[in-house]
């Protein structure tokens, strides 16, 4: 039989199945350790029990496996979606188990506005779906409130918008939370400011503020994309505050305008509709001050024409009492044959009565009595024991009922000084801050007086090293023209006067010899304080 043929000879270099796959992956990680991908998120079920997402990212006509771990996907903004199209950032590595590459993913944001359009619609629903943006849960806006919270940045345009609309309308105690309007971590602050002021107490030192304004200016929808996070929208619905919401230009819809309990198209227009015009406001009640006073002009003339006319009305004393007066004289007349009629017939009556009164029927009306005595004491014993008894028994129970009843109105009256004591203690409190705003309201208007005083007196101007030239009677020295030889001058530094004589010294020779010159002699009056006249 013809031998088997020997095996043929090779210089390649033979791998197992385990060094092959690590040396495809650290090719792949270091050919790829930073890629971009973009790409429709297909297979997403939501995180793995063990935190980890596992998906697919396709396109037209490829896919590529895609994972997220558990760490990284609690620190994203923006997490993954079925169906959205999203750039994802990450490294390729290799799954050596099954030989397929997989995009470990350390980024995700949207692709393009219309994938961001989309999340807002999805995320709108959502929300809406938990009752966030209904009517019924919206509150109404204070008339006039005195402390307002404003959340935005304190660098831009907006805060000076919203302060100057204030300061025109009607100037109120405004509040700045401080925040990121744009960018990592600007949603987490803007809800932290909203819940920050709602945490304040009534009454503490930070004033708790009566209305609250979340403003920012316009942007694209990357740039507002912060006041669509879920976040920021659950702030503002659970705000027990009033809030405004004034964000971007009226053209831009951001989800915290459903929120919010009112929605402003611009910063400026928050403004506006935190505060009335206080101007309009004066004006309004002098007109009601006016036709008040009219009316009542008016109702106060109307009561005198009628006291008028019922004066005119009522007849003469003298016709009023003219029948009286005649009944009266009627009445005098008869009085006496009256009495005597009265007289005669009480006389017949005891006459009558007199008659039957003997010995016998007297001592059988004494004995009858005698008996009734006896027996209206035997039963008046009987009715004082009884009584006697039944008002014993009527005290007990009236003494037991004052005995719980001074107990409760004691009770009640314990109440009612605590409560009254509470009430004194917050009408304190509100005195307290009511006197410390008034006094600071007026040092500040002292320092700004002092400050322009200052500003405008003619002694900052002598401080810089001018002086002011009076003449004898205090009027002060424009020209040299006016000096005359020999006249008496008084010259008024920053820190002094003092009085010269002028030399005669002509405008040809402005550098007089300092041998000539007169010494001037220093002043002992006291320096004048207010405004002067400036040359």
């Amino acid at each position: 039989m013809p031998k088997a043929a020997a095996a043929p000879l090779t210089n390649s270099t033979e791998f197992t199945v385990s060094e092959l796959s690590q040396a495809l992956k650290r090719t792949v990680e270091d050919a790829y350790g930073n890629v971009r991908v973009r790409g429709e998120i297909t297979g997403f079920r939501g995180p793995h029990s063990s935190g980890h997402c596992y998906f697919s990212l396709k396109d037209e006509s490829a896919k590529i496996e895609a994972v997220i771990w558990k760490g990284v996907h609690g620190r994203m903004r923006f997490r993954p979606q079925e169906g959205l199209e999203v750039i994802a950032t990450g490294k390729l590595t290799t799954f050596p188990g099954s030989s397929k590459y997989q995009i470990v993913i350390e980024a995700l944001e949207p692709a393009g506005v219309g994938a961001l359009m989309a999340l807002m619609e999805e995320r709108k629903r959502k929300l809406g779906a938990e009752g966030l943006f209904d009517e019924a849960r919206k509150q109404l806006l204070p008339w006039l409130p005195e402390v307002i919270g404003v959340v935005t940045s304190p660098t831009g345009a907006v805060i000076r918008d919203i302060l100057h609309r204030l300061n025109d309308r009607f100037p109120r105690h405004v509040l700045v939370w401080p925040v990121r309007v744009q960018g990592e971590g600007s949603a987490e602050q803007v809800a932290a400011a909203i819940h920050g002021f709602n945490a304040l107490e009534a009454g503490g030192k930070i004033p708790r503020p009566d209305l609250l304004i979340v403003a920012r200016g316009g942007g694209s929808l990357e740039d507002l994309w912060s006041f669509n996070e879920e976040i920021v929208v659950r702030a503002a619905a659970e705000s027990m505050i009033p809030l405004i919401s004034a964000v971007g230009h009226e053209t831009d819809v951001t989800l915290i305008d459903f929120a919010s309990d009112k929605r402003a198209p611009t910063p400026t227009a928050a403004a506006e509709m935190a505060v009335p015009v206080r101007a309009e406001l004066l004006v309004e009640i002098g007109t009601f001050e006016r036709r008040m006073m009219l009316c009542w002009q008016r109702a106060q003339e109307s009561r005198r024409n009628e006291l008028r006319a019922a004066a005119r009305a009522l007849p003469n004393a003298a016709d009023l009492l003219a029948i009286p007066r005649q009944r009266l004289d009627g009445a005098g007349a008869s009085l006496p044959r009256a009495l005597k009629a009265n007289t005669h017939a009480h006389h017949r009556r005891f006459v009558e009565a007199s008659s039957g009164l003997t010995l016998r029927v007297l001592r059988a009306q004494i004995a009858h009595a005698t008996q009734r005595q006896k027996v209206c004491g035997e039963r008046l014993k009987l009715s004082a024991r009884a009584l006697l008894r039944q008002r014993r028994d009527r005290f007990a129970n009236l003494e037991l009922r004052l005995k719980a009843s001074k107990s409760a109105n004691a009770q009640a009256q314990r109440n009612a000084i605590a409560r009254d004591r509470e009430r004194a203690l917050r009408l304190t409190e509100r005195a307290h801050r009511a006197l410390t705003t008034l006094l600071q309201r007026h040092t500040s208007r002292v320092e700004a007086s002092s400050k322009l005083l200052a500003a405008l007196s003619y002694r900052s101007v002598l401080a810089r090293g001018f002086a002011l030239v009076r003449d004898e009677n205090g009027t002060a020295v424009h020209e040299l023209a006016g000096i005359d030889a020999g006249a008496r001058l008084n010259i008024e530094f920053a820190d002094g006067r003092i009085d010269v004589t002028a030399d005669g010294a002509g405008p040809a020779s402005p550098r007089a010899d300092k041998s000539t010159a007169v010494r001037p002699k220093a002043s002992k009056r006291p320096a004048k304080v207010g405004q002067g006249d400036l040359f």
